[in-house]
């Protein structure tokens, strides 16, 4: 997640609520576990932002597939 780039508009948690929360204040708060049925809907909250602020990367670090496709 790029905070410099998040707006806080709240189309990621709108998509996956389970796994993104904005607060009051408009911060981006990440689910500490992200468990494999998510990454379906996790991949389309990427997608869906907006701002470009969220980057899915597999656990090696590198740019998961299913989510680069903006």
């Amino acid at each position: 997640m790029d905070r410099t780039r998040c707006t806080g508009i709240g189309v990621c948690e709108s998509v996956a609520p389970d796994v993104f929360e904005v607060d009051d204040d408009g911060t981006l708060v990440l689910s500490s576990e992200l468990v494999e049925h998510d990454l379906d809907t996790v991949a389309e909250a990427v997608r869906s932002c907006p701002a470009l602020a969220l980057t899915l990367v597999d656990a090696d670090g590198n740019l998961a597939e299913d989510a680069a496709g903006r």
